[in-house]
Parts: C-alpha cells; structure tokens; sequence
C-alpha cells in the first residue's frame, strides 16, 4: 500500500493526528520533522464557510492561481467552492506562502492535511503548490484529508486527471460519514438547522460532541437531506454513465438543483472493521459516497446519523493499518479486467472474492454494484476510443508529409502558399485540397469526443498529440483561410476571426501547445496571420493604423522565431501587395521597411 500511494503508514497517521489537532488553531500548524513537513489546516464551522451564496456556493476559479485548473480544449474554467477558497485566499496571504517556501529550502517532501471542513482548504494549497513550484522544482507535494467535503467540480477532477495531479490526493473517508457529501446538497434544504448541526462539529464550541445530538431531531433530518440530495446526484451521473438517453432526464436535470462538486484523487473508504478500499474512478468514488452510507432501513438511521457524525479518523486508520493486510483496489491499474461482483452471496476467489468481501462490508447493494461497473465501463469506453484516434496517427502524418511537400514546391516555385493555394490552379493544389479536407474531418471527429468529455482526460496533454495538433495547425489552417477568402464567404457570413468563425479544430490544438509550453493565452496566433491580412485589407488605412502596426511588429518576431515563412515577403503575396498600397510615411516608419528594401 505505501508503494502505491506514495506516503507511509506513519505518515498516514501522523496527518490524521494534526489534522484533527488542527482544529484548535486559528488556520493551521505547521510541523517540520527529520523526514517531512506537514501543513494541517483546521476546520470552519459557520454556514458561510460552506455556501457563500445559494444553491451551491460555487465559484470560476482565479486563473492567476490556478491557472491549470480548466479544459484546455474547450476553454472551460473550473469552479470551486467560495467559502472554502476565501479561506485558503486568507491564509495564503498572510503567513502560508513564506512558510511553505522555508519549507521547500530543507529539501523535504511537503505533506498538506486536513481534517473534514479543514481538508477542501488543504486541498486547495497542494494545487496552488502544484501550480506554483513543482513546474521549476519537480518535487511534488502530497494530500491527505479526513472526511473532507468535496471541493471542486469535474473541470477541477478533469484537470487534476490531466495534468496527472490527481494521484497526490489521498481522501479517506469513513463508511457513514456524511460530512463529504455535504455540498452535495443546496444550502436552501439545510440552512435551518446547519449552523446548529455544524457546531456540534466544532472543537472550540461547546457542544462538541454532546451526546444529546444522538437522539436531535434536527441531526436526523439533517443526515437524511443530505442523503436524498446525494441520491439526485449519484443517480443522475449514473444514468449518463449508463447511457440513458430518456428525454425525462433532461428535463428533470432542467429544473432540479444538481450540486456541481465532484470527487478527484484517490478515495480510501475506511469499512469499520478494519479494511480499506481505494478507488480512482471519480464516477465510482461518488457512487461510493452515497450508497456506503445508506442504512439499510429506516430503523436503522438513528445509528448511522450517530456514526456519522461521530467519526473517529485516528482509530479507523489505527486499525486499518495494523499490519497493512486488509487493503482492496477497486480500480488498479496492473489489473483493469477484474468485474465488479454483482452479488454479496457471488462464489469468487482471489481479487474478485477479495472485492466482494470489500463492497459487501461497505454495504452495497446491487444496484450500487451496478453502478460501479457503469463507472468502469464509462472510462473502458474512453480508452477504447483513444486506441480508435491512436490508430490514425500514422494516416494524420502520411497526410502532413503530402501538405508540407505542397508547401515546399510552392516555395521552389517562388509562389507563396497560402497564395498558390487560393489560385487553385493545378493538380498538386486539387491534392492538397482533398488532404486538406481529410484532416478537418479527424480532428473535426476529435473535437467533438473532448467537448463531450470522450476520451481520457489526460488526452490533451499526451506529447505526441500536441506536436501532431500543433503541425497540423501551422500546416493546414492557412489553407482553410486562403480557401475561405477564395470562396468570399466573408461576404456571406462575415470574416473569417468573427465569433463562431474560426474552426474548432484550431482553436483547440492552439490551446493545447500554449498551455503544454505555459504560454499566454492567443500568443500562438501566427496560423491566423492571412486571415488577420485579409481583414485589415479591406478597411481605410486610418480605421486600422493601430492594427497594422502590432501585425508589422508580430510578423517581424514570427519570422525571426521561424513560425512564419519567408514566401510572405514574395513579390506577389497577397500580403506584400496590399502593404506597398499602405501610405508612403507609414511605410519608411514601419518595422518591416527592411524587409522591403526601405
């Protein structure tokens, strides 16, 4: 177990212990040892800590912080919860940010903890870690929280998975703690009682812990409308898992309140009785959280309202961990045909036999089962279509090699490219053409599997895919320019940089190299330059004079780095032409003049 997780089983401990000892600090403590430094975060307990604004408390993440906490492709921010985030904000500017750099000066890896409301703000420090110091260090942090409540949606899950962030996370998670599922549930069905219920969460209050919460009426309804929030979630992701294409889905998600957080990292379920289950899969892990707190009836929810909210981290990780004997993996990677028994009474041996055991002590029913292997299934199926994809690759570079030797006779021809190609006079254009068109259509293909979140999340990040997008890009967009204006489609449906103009397929694989090469965004926009060209020559000089002369000035640095070729300067360019029509004083004052001979 400690191989696979990366952290040991003091480590474990020795967090859970600091987490929970946490709580009695004003923010956190810091603990540096021979072998680690350990950042606990302790717990907030005012409604507002949880939902800063009805229903969910969500908020677009900073990108100045986090700025990789987004779909690239899609340019899709992700949202984090408000509350929990201003308080993570707080302490980072008053002491967090100069103890965690002393920190990385002793040379020892960095442990972030938390302890239920205390663990969302530990989970935000080890992304702003992730995103400030492991890109120049290399030395990544881990996360460990204790009945954490879930603090981002599946954009930041989605990030994490692709920038393989996720596996320093660690949550563990009792079987009837209700605390993770809170923000599952919209502050409208809880603010009655929550501020009462939530101090009896809290250390410092006191009614900590008072016994009299074991028979509060107001703990019973609490715990039960958490449950049936969860319940909408968990059985609506698990109908889109499923595949249901019932239109009453749609409308019902229409008008009922759906909590945006998702679970991301790895979740060790703690069963009570000695054994932990771990688990990858975010689709499962929130399957998990609902059904392993169900009691089985109505009779039972007195004691699973009392478990639940007397849980007790350091004793279930005391006796998991005795002897490291009892530890299941839901999902390993060495072993990804292992199927989710269906039944508790199923006869199996080995790791099916060992699963069973595991689900049926975190009591899950059969339907939960189904579920579970809704969720295997679901990210099977992003696998198999990125083997499909991978399999064109070599027909992607065939056709690349077809459009750059095009590229290459129209320069020994000293005709420019994108001129050659909007002519269309002969047959190697024609060529260039139909490859042209092929390559739309798989990217085209592509584009559509990362809107719909098809294929792995680590898909956007794969070197060899950046590299292809990016030639694909650099080769083939001037093309769909020159044909665009060969066509004079601006005149239909306007230019081609207007709003819904410009494919996707560019757009996308643009992000993909600016954020693989952390690079501002729209700084890669040297493929556009014809069309950039061919909308500044058709407006009055003095409309646009500002404009031209940033054009002038990128083109200057794009030709020096070699992202743009020399055949723009050729006698008879679209470019070189319109510029010699630009005004005499303009010309001998511009960037570009010696590149005409001025």
């Amino acid at each position: 177990m400690e191989e696979k997780l990366g952290v040991t089983e003091a480590q474990m401990i020795k967090a859970c212990c600091l987490a929970v000892r946490s709580h009695k600090s004003s923010g956190y403590i810091k603990e540096s040892g021979s072998e680690d430094t350990v950042f606990a975060f302790g717990g907030s307990w005012a409604d507002q800590d949880f939902y800063s604004h009805e229903p969910f408390g969500e908020i677009t993440i900073d990108p100045s912080l986090f700025p990789s906490l987004k779909s690239v492709g899609n340019n899709e921010p992700a949202k984090i919860n408000q509350g929990f985030f201003r308080r993570f904000q707080a302490l980072l500017l008053q002491t967090l940010q100069a103890e965690v750099e002393k920190a990385i000066k002793k040379a020892k890896p960095i442990i972030f903890t938390g302890h239920s409301s205390g663990g969302p703000v530990a989970i935000l420090a080890a992304v702003w870690y992730l995103e400030k110091y492991t890109r120049s260090s290399g030395d990544p942090c881990k996360c460990l929280t204790f009945g954490s409540p879930l603090v981002g949606d599946r954009i930041f899950t989605h990030a994490l998975n692709r920038e393989n962030w996720a596996r320093f996370f660690l949550h563990f998670v009792g079987r009837y703690d209700i605390v993770p599922q809170i923000t599952l549930a919209p502050y409208s069905s809880l603010k009655t009682k929550f501020g009462q219920i939530l101090d009896f969460f809290n250390p410092k209050s006191s009614n900590f812990h008072k016994s009299s919460i074991l028979i509060s009426q107001e703990a019973l309804t609490f715990f039960k409308t958490v449950l049936k929030n969860a319940s909408s979630v968990a059985s609506h992701a698990a109908c889109n898992l499923m595949g249901s294409t019932n239109s009453l889905l749609e409308i019902i998600s229409s008008f009922v309140e759906l909590s945006p957080y998702r679970p991301s990292g790895t979740f060790i379920f703690c069963t009570g009785n000695g054994k932990l289950v771990c688990v990858k899969n975010p689709n499962a892990v929130l399957q998990i959280l609902f059904y392993c707190c169900q009691p089985g009836d109505e009779s039972e929810v007195k004691d699973a309202t009392s478990r639940s909210l007397y849980m007790d981290y350091n004793k279930e990780l005391e006796d998991s961990l005795l002897g490291m004997q009892d530890v299941v993996y839901l999902d390993d990677d060495d072993d990804d045909d292992t199927e989710i028994p269906l039944s508790a009474n199923t006869n199996a041996s080995g790791d099916t036999a060992s699963i069973n055991a595991a689900l049926k002590d975190l009591g899950l029913s059969t339907r939960a089962r189904l579920c579970l292997r809704a969720a295997q299934a679901f990210e099977k199926k992003k696998l198999e279509y990125q083997k499909t994809i991978d399999s064109k690759i070599p027909m992607i570079i065939k056709m690349h090699d077809v459009i750059a030797d095009y590229q290459k006779a129209c320069n020994d021809r000293k005709i420019g490219y994108y001129d050659a190609f909007k002519i269309q006079k002969g047959t190697p254009d024609f060529n260039a053409n139909v490859k042209r068109l092929e390559l739309a259509g798989i990217w085209d293909e592509i584009v559509e599997m990362l809107k719909r979140y098809e294929l792995p999340d680590g898909f956007e990040s794969r070197p060899e895919w950046v590299e292809l997008g990016t030639k694909f890009r650099k080769l083939v967009e001037p093309l769909d320019i020159a044909n665009y204006y060969r066509h004079s489609k601006d005149e239909d449906t306007g230019t081609y940089l207007r709003d819904g103009g410009r494919p996707k397929r560019y757009k996308y694989t643009q992000r993909w190299h600016e954020h693989a090469h952390r690079l501002n965004e729209g700084s890669s926009s040297e493929t556009i330059f014809w069309a950039k060209v061919e909308e500044l020559r058709r407006k009055p000089f003095a409309e646009v004079k500002d404009q031209i002369v940033g054009l002038e000035k990128q083109v200057r640095e794009w030709v020096q780095t070699e992202e743009l070729n020399n055949d723009v300067f050729l006698e008879k360019s679209t470019f070189v032409e319109w510029w010699k029509t630009l005004p005499q004083q303009h010309r001998s004052e511009s960037c570009l003049r010696l590149q005409f001979g001025h």
